[in-house]
């Protein structure tokens, strides 16, 4: 027998056909989410300048990073600012107080407030 690729995606849009065709029943789910498809563009689009990673944990430093910057974000913080602030700290940070590092309990005490995302 001779391997089919179409037969192959096909067979995978009806094991997946509840799910595609959600929005039918329900009038509330989108068909498509265009939020989180601008919020992932960016990963999109660093995945091939992240080609240098080399192997799995540059991959894992990388969407580390990607997570920071994205949380950043959606606190409306600017992120480089966020990401200054948090490396200022966290060397000399007790590990039982990390929950004060997160962007939306950070409060800032350098002279540069952390600028807000318009």
């Amino acid at each position: 027998m001779t391997y089919n690729a179409s037969c192959d995606s096909n067979l995978d849009t009806i094991s997946r056909w509840t799910a595609l065709t959600g929005h039918c029943r329900n009038g509330r789910i989108e068909i498509d989410n265009p939020a989180a498809e601008r919020a992932l563009r960016a990963v999109a689009l660093g995945s091939k300048n992240c080609l240098f990673a080399g192997a799995d944990t540059g991959g894992e430093r990388a969407a580390a990073f990607y997570s920071l910057i994205g949380t950043a974000k959606l606190n409306g913080l600017d992120p480089e600012t966020y990401l200054c602030e948090l490396f200022t700290r966290i060397a000399g940070h007790l590990i039982n107080r990390i929950n004060e590092l997160p962007p939306w309990n950070l409060i800032v005490t350098s002279a540069d407030p952390v600028k807000s995302v318009a």
